[in-house]
């Protein structure tokens, strides 16, 4: 049989989930259990799998919050192949985010859908210390929240970075405001790339999320595959049926045949942003 080469893969979102080694903190909204862990052993052998050389943890608010203790550890532990996105809380100092870059953690996540509106809008400050250090804004919104995300952008040139594909609501159509709005993100004065993943979160189960193809293609259109870049978004929290890791590589596959477009965003694009490639 021929070697076929397998491309390396650089996962963009991604979630540690180690109650075991590191309690959750007891005043979380939510405690992921079950199939929802994703401990540090069976992260690696996913990795392995798979052919991810590199990925980019992103601290999960359910369980952890800003307690990073898990996500730090994990960094510490990956000799330079894993970056991480924080989440801190508002009042965080400039030593302190400057502390959390020295361990390679690269940006801060607002996830927006998890906190009534205009919960950070008390992150202002968060933002000025981002642009300062120059590390991303991580953010997540769904549905008509891209108008508040949209609003809160508009008031700060930091690098972002927008999670699952902004969660468009499917529903309302590829000429919806929300998604016209979502389109004009690509365009902000500062530079705003966009992950092409999630889509158990947006389409309708089963797999293969096929109607959300369209709007992910008029995504990667607008951004252009040079700010795209893929995620698996593994343990797959809250999901009602399991999501397996091939699949979302399967996916991938499917909405970039071309070799050269998807080595960019499953590979160059976080290079360049995440490590500088």
């Amino acid at each position: 049989m021929p070697e076929t080469h397998r491309p390396d893969i650089i996962d963009c979102h991604l979630h540690l989930l180690d109650p075991d080694r590191f309690a959750y903190r007891t005043d979380t909204k939510y405690r992921p259990a079950g199939q929802e862990i994703g401990t540090l052993a069976q992260m690696r052998a996913v990795f392995a799998a798979h052919n991810v050389t590199r990925a980019l943890l992103v601290q999960p608010t359910s369980g952890y919050g800003s307690d990073n203790r898990a996500l730090l550890d994990a960094l510490a532990r990956s000799q330079g192949a894993w970056r991480g996105i924080a989440v801190v809380e508002a009042d965080i100092s400039y030593d302190a985010l400057a502390a959390l870059k020295a361990q390679g953690v690269v940006g801060v996540a607002y996830n927006m859908p998890f906190y009534a509106p205009g919960y950070y809008d008390a992150f202002a400050g968060v933002t000025e210390k981002l642009v300062a250090l120059d590390m991303v804004l991580d953010i997540q919104f769904e549905g008509d929240g891209v108008f508040e995300a949209a609003q809160l952008l508009a008031k700060t040139p930091v690098r972002c970075v927008i999670d699952h594909a902004g969660r468009p609501d499917l529903a309302q159509g590829l000429s919806s405001k929300a998604f016209r709005a979502l389109l004009a993100l690509s365009e902000r004065a500062g530079e705003t790339a966009i992950k092409i993943s999630g889509q158990h979160k947006y389409a309708a189960f089963p797999w293969p999320f096929e109607q959300a193809d369209p709007y992910l293609q008029a995504l990667m259109e607008a951004f252009t595959p040079e700010r795209c870049m893929w995620g698996s978004d593994w343990p797959f929290l809250r999901v009602p049926e399991r999501v397996d890791y091939a699949t979302q590589i399967t996916i991938a596959e499917r909405l970039l045949p071309d070799p050269a477009t998807r080595a960019k965003v499953m590979s160059r694009t976080a290079r360049r942003l995440y490590w500088g490639d």
